[in-house]
Formats: C-alpha cells, sequence, structure tokens
C-alpha cells in the first residue's frame, strides 16, 4: 500500500481486455474515455468521499489513496458494479438483491417492474415464489384456479430476457421453493428442458424436518402457503432422490438449508430469510441488498508465510470501504434503500485461496489446507467484527440493532447486521490474476481459440514462474499440460510441485465440501462453491455430496456434473468416452468424443425438404444415444453435380459428427456459402445447397430442444461464446477467465 497514488500495478493481458470490455467509462459512442488508473481512481474517491458525510473535516483525500493503493495493488476489489458504476451517472453499486413476491397479482407484477429496474441497474435478483398458491388452488376473486409458481416464474424469465442490464451486464435470477411446497415436485424439474428459464439459477429450500424425514425414510406434509394448512404428504427420500437426479443431469437445481439461514439471521424481529442472490451465497431480507468486496490473500504472504499483519490492515480498510459503499450508492427502489440502510450488510470475502496454498506449499486436498482455511477465515470474520464496532463507535449502530443477535450481553456494538460473505469472484479475479473464491485452480495450463484461427497457450502465472526457476519448463511441456487437463501423471513434473498444483477436477467431491465447510465456519453469510463431478459420476456420488453438505453444517450447495449440459461451456484436456446413460437426455451433437463412434445397426432419424435453386433438397439426419451421427442428401433431380457435391457434404459431416465434431461447428462451416442459383427470399432465402444443408441443421436442432440463437452463439465446448477463452463453473454461474463474459451477471 505504499505506491505512488496514480501507478497501477501490472495487469495482465485479461484483465485489460475485461476493462475495456466491461468496467472503463465510455461515451455515447462507445469510445473508452479512461484507463484503469482513472477507473480505479474515480472508484477511491467516490467511496473515500462518504467519510465527508459524518466528519466534513474528514481527510477523505488520504482515505482516497489508501483505497486507490489497495485496489491498484490487487490486494482487495469490490464487486463489479461498484468498479463500473462509483462516481458516473448511475451510481448503483451493488450486485445482489432480495426481492418479495407476493400471492397476488399486483405483488407479483411490482416484483417483475422492481425486478426490470434492478437489471437495468446492474444488480442481480434473487426471489422466494413459495408465497404464491399452488396451481389448481381457488382464485376467489375470480372464481378460477391458479396457475402456480412455475409459470409466474416464466414471467420473471422472459422479462429479464428482454433487458440489457446497464449495457455492461445480463440479468441474473435465483428461484427458490420450499420443499413443503405442494408444487415442489414441478420446480424440481424445471429446468429438466434446457430451453426453460435460462435466466434463473434455481435451488429447493430445505428444511430440517425434510432431512430428518430422508433420514428416516418417512413422509413429510406439504402445506398450502394461502391457508397456512396441510395439504398433503410426500416421501423424503424419494423427494431427495428426484433432487439428486436432476442436479447430476444437469447441475440443477442446488440446495439451500433454509433453516440454518434463519438460525444465523441476524435481524429476526425484521423479518424471516426466505432467499439469496443469484450465486446462493447472500441470504438476505425482502429489499434487501449487499455490497460485496474480496481479499487477495495470494498478496498476503511474506518470506514464504503469511503475512497476517498486512491481512489485518487490508481486512480493516476493506470493512471501511465497503461500509462507504451504501452510504454514496444510488439504489433503484426506495425500499431497496431504507432496508439496506437499516441493516448495513456487507459481505468481504476472499479470492487467491488456491494461490495461497500454492505459494505456501499446501496441497488444496490435505488437512492442512483445512485448518488454514478455518484459521484465516476465522481471523478475517473476528478482524472484520472489530472494524465494524470500531465504525459503530464512530458512525453509530445500524439502525436495527434492537432486537438483533448482537444486542446480547457480551456481543456488543456492530456497524454492521453482517459482515462476511464468500462470493464466486469471476470477473473480478481475473482483474486480480487470482484463482477465484476458495475454489481450487481450475486449470494449470490451457488452450483458448482466438477469432477461430490462432491457438494460444495459457499458462498459470505461478506454475510458469516454479517450471522456469526450477528448470523443467518448455512450451512443449505447457501444450502437453494443456491438453492433457492435469499435471498429476506427467513425470518430468517433480512430485512435490505436481501435489501442490491440484486442479477441480484432480480433487474429490468430498475434498470440496471439506473446504466449504472449513471457511463456512467463520463467515457471516454463506459460501459461494461449487462441487465438481467428472462425467463418469454417478448419482450416488452427487447423493452423498449432498448428505456430507448437510452434515457439515454447510448452508448450500451447487455440483457440477462435467459434461452435464447441452450447452458445455467448460474444461480442459481430452475428454473421456461418455457412456450410453439411461438417465441422460440427447445432447444434439454438442458433445465430443474422443475417437470416431461405431454405427449401430438401428438409428432415429428424420428428413427435412429444402427448396434450393437447383430443386428439392431432403436432408436425413440421423442419431444415437450419444448425439448427431449421419447426414444424407437426396436431390429431388437425379444425378447432376448439384447432386454429386450434396452427397459429397453428407459424407464429411457424418463423419465429422461421428468424430467429435459439434454440429454447431458443422453450421458455421456451411451456412451462407452461395452460388449462382439461390431459392427463395428473406428467411426463407436459401444461398445454395450447402447452406440447405445447414439450414435443415438448425431446423433439427431447434425441433429437439437447442433452440436457433443457441446454436448459433454457443461456442465450441470448452470455450467462452464471445472470446474462445476459458470458462468455469462457480457457483451455479459460468464465467470466462479470458474476457470476463458470464452466464449470471
Amino acid at each position: 500500500m505504499k505506491q505512488p497514488a496514480d501507478t497501477v500495478v501490472a495487469l495482465t493481458q485479461n484483465a485489460i481486455t475485461v476493462l475495456e470490455k466491461r468496467y472503463l467509462r465510455r461515451d455515447d459512442s462507445g469510445k473508452v474515455l479512461e484507463g484503469p488508473a482513472e477507473m480505479f481512481r474515480r472508484v477511491a474517491d467516490t467511496i473515500a468521499g462518504a467519510d465527508r458525510l459524518f466528519d466534513p473535516q474528514a481527510d477523505s483525500t488520504g482515505l482516497a489513496d489508501r483505497f486507490y493503493a489497495m485496489m491498484t495493488g490487487l490486494e482487495f476489489l469490490p464487486n463489479s458494479p461498484t468498479l463500473m458504476n462509483a462516481g458516473r451517472e448511475l451510481g448503483q453499486l451493488s450486485a445482489c438483491f432480495v426481492l418479495p413476491v407476493g400471492d397476488s397479482m399486483e405483488e407479483i407484477f411490482d416484483a417483475v417492474k422492481f425486478t426490470a429496474l434492478i437489471h437495468k441497474s446492474g444488480g442481480g435478483t434473487g426471489f422466494s415464489f413459495s408465497r404464491l398458491r399452488p396451481a389448481k388452488d381457488v382464485v376467489q376473486s375470480t372464481s378460477g384456479v391458479s396457475s402456480g409458481p412455475i409459470s409466474f416464474m416464466r414471467v420473471f424469465d422472459i422479462a429479464t430476457e428482454t433487458i440489457k442490464q446497464g449495457g455492461t451486464r445480463r440479468g441474473a435470477n435465483m428461484g427458490i421453493l420450499r420443499v413443503d411446497h405442494p408444487d415442489i415436485m414441478d420446480f424440481i424439474m424445471c429446468k429438466a428442458d434446457q430451453k426453460l428459464f435460462n435466466n434463473f439459477n434455481i435451488s429447493v429450500g430445505i428444511t430440517e424436518e425434510f432431512m430428518q424425514a430422508v433420514d428416516k425414510d418417512t413422509d413429510y406434509n406439504l402445506f398450502n402457503p394461502r391457508s397456512k394448512a396441510t395439504c398433503g404428504t410426500l416421501n423424503a427420500r424419494k423427494v431427495f432422490s428426484r433432487i439428486v437426479k436432476q442436479a447430476w443431469e444437469n447441475g440443477e437445481p442446488g440446495i439451500i438449508f433454509l433453516d440454518r439461514l434463519n438460525k444465523d439471521n441476524p435481524t429476526p424481529l425484521v423479518g424471516e430469510i426466505e432467499s439469496t442472490n443469484p450465486c446462493g451465497e447472500q441470504p438476505l431480507l425482502p429489499y434487501e441488498s449487499c455490497n460485496l468486496g474480496s481479499i487477495n490473500l495470494g498478496k498476503m504472504v511474506l518470506d514464504g508465510d503469511l503475512d497476517w499483519p498486512k491481512l489485518k490492515e487490508t481486512v480493516r480498510l476493506a470493512v471501511r470501504f465497503l461500509d462507504n459503499v451504501i452510504e454514496v450508492n444510488k439504489y433503484p427502489l426506495e425500499q431497496i434503500d431504507t432496508m439496506t440502510r437499516s441493516n448495513r450488510k456487507i459481505g468481504l470475502g476472499v479470492m487467491g485461496w488456491a494461490d495461497l496454498l500454492i505459494l505456501l506449499g499446501i496441497p488444496y486436498n490435505s488437512a492442512a489446507a483445512i485448518r488454514l482455511g478455518e484459521k484465516v477465515m476465522k481471523f478475517i470474520n473476528d478482524e472484520g467484527h472489530a472494524a465494524s464496532r470500531d465504525l459503530a463507535a464512530e458512525r453509530g449502530l445500524f439502525p436495527n440493532f434492537t432486537g438483533s443477535i448482537f444486542d446480547a450481553p457480551g456481543r456488543g456494538p456492530m456497524r454492521n447486521a453482517t459482515v462476511t460473505t464468500i462470493a464466486p469472484t469471476g470477473t473480478i479475479s481475473i482483474l486480480a490474476n487470482a484463482s477465484s473464491g476458495v475454489e481450487p485452480l481450475f486449470a494449470v495450463s490451457y488452450v483458448r481459440q482466438v477469432m477461430d484461427k490462432n491457438i494460444l497457450v495459457e499458462v498459470n502465472p505461478i506454475f510458469e514462474r516454479i517450471a522456469k526457476e526450477r528448470g523443467f519448463y518448455s512450451a512443449e511441456l505447457m501444450q502437453r499440460i494443456a491438453e492433457h487437463g492435469t499435471v498429476q501423471d506427467i513425470k518430468e513434473i517433480p512430485s512435490d510441485v505436481r501435489a501442490v498444483f491440484v486442479t477441480a477436477h484432480d480433487i474429490t467431491p468430498e475434498d470440496h465440501i471439506k473446504m466449504q465447510a472449513a471457511f463456512q465456519k467463520h463467515t457471516d453469510n454463506a459460501v459461494s462453491k461449487t462441487v465438481n463431478f467428472p462425467h463418469s459420476a454417478t448419482m450416488e456420488e452427487v447423493e452423498k455430496v449432498y448428505r456430507l453438505a448437510y452434515q457439515m453444517n454447510c448452508k448450500g450447495v451447487t455440483i457440477y456434473r462435467d459434461g452435464s449440459r447441452d450447452e458445455q461451456v467448460l474444461s480442459t484436456g481430452k475428454k473421456e468416452e461418455k457412456p450410453a446413460e439411461k438417465e441422460q437426455s440427447i445432447p444434439h451433437g454438442d458433445d465430443k468424443k474422443s475417437s470416431k463412434r461405431e454405427r449401430p445397426k438401428a438409428l432415429t432419424g428424420w428428413t427435412y425438404q429444402m427448396q434450393t435453386g437447383c430443386g428439392p433438397l431432403y436432408v436425413t439426419i440421423n442419431q444415437d444415444k450419444a448425439g448427431l451421427f449421419e447426414l444424407f442428401t437426396t436431390m429431388g433431380k437425379a444425378g447432376g453435380c448439384a447432386s454429386s457435391q450434396s452427397e459429397a457434404i453428407g459424407r464429411m459431416v457424418s463423419l465429422a459428427w461421428r468424430s467429435g465434431v459439434q454440429a454447431r461447428q458443422v453450421v458455421k462451416q456451411l451456412l451462407g456459402i452461395s452460388c449462382h442459383c439461390p431459392s427463395g427470399f428473406g428467411d426463407n432465402k436459401v444461398t445454395s445447397c450447402a447452406d440447405a444443408v445447414a439450414k435443415a441443421i438448425q431446423s433439427h436442432m431447434a425441433s429437439c430442444g437447442l433452440d436457433l440463437d443457441v446454436a448459433l452463439k454457443v461456442a465450441e465446448r470448452g470455450a467462452c461464446p464471445e472470446c474462445g477463452g476459458i470458462v468455469e463453473h462457480e457457483g451455479g454461474c459460468a464465467v470466462c477467465r479470458v474476457c470476463g463474459y458470464s452466464e449470471c451477471a
């Protein structure tokens, strides 16, 4: 924190790319008007200015310099909206909000309107739909029947799809339904069709009563939220098994332990916690927002040990920063302004945890790492609470302090109802060139494609430095690691190096949960953590992790089985052979194979008639259990060059699919090829026989559940749809490590 006032430490090219694309101020024509140093200065000056609201004589300039040094030193960064909007006209600095959804048409559509305003300002929203009466329940005002919470979720989903968030961030939602709601089974299945609710993460709100019934294999009661009356029972173990099955198939729903959230609710007299932000780590009351920020633990190392004095100084300064954010924030709704200022929740977390372990020579999947995780988070939580108490003495208690959990003997005053949260750090970890949150490394080295032609190898900077210092670095080795996906069985890498450079897929799912639980033990809110499974994982293994998360006092859990979604957008290394599974939906050709598939005796197929300038072209598309398999063409006019060329296209497409090439890539190559004799006009125009084949594949993909826009926009498996960079799953979301693209804001 001693650097000159307007000097920025060296940023990586990826960080600069993300800043220029998503953070820096622009004029109306899109021209960038500031550099990274000016952005950090804008944020530091704006946030430090809040001190003058409490003391007009305060040295906000000196504080701004400290904030600036902390951010430009990449020791702490606030959540993205603060970096984007502080000191600008929009001025909305919070990342996450929760809105109530009441059981009336007026309340529901008020929530839709408020959602639009929040998304426009750059925030994400969480909802509980548990107050809505179930489908087919009575509606007395119209003598009709209710359509239920799932149908109203579609309204929120469509509204989100329509809104472009502040020009910089996409809308993101969390939808939660209590496990004792009568429509719970429909909710669990609502994302089985992956065309639906693409703007939602969903989680089941789990109760202690339900988990006890799961253990005993007994029924539990369902309650009508309108009448509060018992309206049926379900077998708990069957419901739990359905949750597990759906999570195994596509990663959702997650689970949130609602009773645990409310056990730690700091202001129970104000209201009950019923939902979280989109990634699940921030429980909030209706109309609350939270301001998040993360300390880069990789910057807290001195002489091979953790620099505790520096960490203490950073924690205390970061708490002041986040409390100031509450003062200067321009909230999108008056109700949010009031509730946020009344509870003053902040969420200080960490990133660079995997980097810290590597620098200290501690394997992520070791008992020593678990012990250090508990120790580090206890230190941060204790120092954060001490800083909040100091601010309370200086500025006053949070207004809802009376009746809070702190309003008890021995607890003491607090400025903030919560202080700590472990969030997925997404794009800010890219800016800091740090590992994300408390996740392990996603990859040591990976390949990314730029502009569809150039292939670049990205290497973890700590690994690259160690490899060069110890003499085993080579470009060929980095390429091998990128293709292999792990360093664990590459013998020329020393064993002690392999031990600390473990990745998300090198460790067991149980190791993921143990680390989550270690940090949860000393975190006010919750811990965002994705438990990664290989594609070969069984449903029994997923269930084991869900139960372990419950037993180890986690507040929720999100899992992701590699390759389990149609629109898979991550991965490093060569893909394992994907077996035919009874529970697996057809992936529509968007799954790579490691070798050419053999043709079975029987295949399912569809034939599409396409009108070309050479006459009608009949395109037959066959698929097996693993996806698209082969394509045949027949010209209405037999013989001729067009017929032979179409047959050649069919043979090449078939070979490509059987060798693992995506349908989307085939469409991309053929679409729009022109010949001397096009056919049709407008949307129905076919420019050549090759173009007709591409359009037939698009039609087939749409009819099988992968819509046209997705087919064209989703990048190849393993790549970001915007830049071709690596994409990681974290906290129920997917974030590109190169350009900052995010599935959920």
